[in-house]
């Protein structure tokens, strides 16, 4: 929503989640629903599978603590999510790296990539690589935990 507003800044997680809850009702269809979005939408996202019904959960960059303040964790938004879940994480990511993250949470790690997945131009993949890794891992995520479970609404 703050986007759509020309906002640079996210809006509170109160008016995330209402308009999160709206717009999933409004394109729910017969299929499985995958919840996701990216860091502050990520949360939002979190907060929302069990009230949405999702089959499964899909994190992109997703802020595991506020920028510089590891102490101040936000991994029980994680670990509240009680469907298939994946994590997509850069590698530099400044709100949580791949090693913050508790055991048991699935990561997919793309090599060298900040919070907006861009990497170094001398690194170990290049852009297109790291995007490649991203739609890759979703991919398979989605074939493995939810097309493969019919029971899902």
């Amino acid at each position: 929503p703050w986007r759509v507003s020309g906002k640079k800044i996210a809006a509170p997680p109160a008016v995330l989640d209402v308009c999160l809850l709206a717009a999933a009702r409004q394109v729910r269809s017969q299929t499985p629903l995958v919840v996701g979005g990216r860091s502050a939408g990520a949360r939002s996202a979190a907060r929302c599978v069990a009230r949405l019904h999702a089959a499964a959960y899909l994190a992109l960059a997703f802020p595991l603590h506020p920028l510089g303040r590891p102490e101040r964790s936000r991994v029980e938004e994680l670990e509240a999510v009680a469907v298939p879940t994946l994590v997509i994480q850069g590698e530099r990511d400044p709100f949580g790296g791949p090693e913050e993250f508790p055991p048991g949470v699935e990561l997919a790690v793309v090599p060298g990539g900040d919070h907006s997945f861009r990497v170094p131009r001398r690194g170990a993949v290049t852009q297109e690589e790291a995007m490649a890794i991203i739609v890759e891992a979703t991919l398979e995520f989605v074939v493995r935990d939810v097309a493969g479970n019919r029971t899902a609404p």
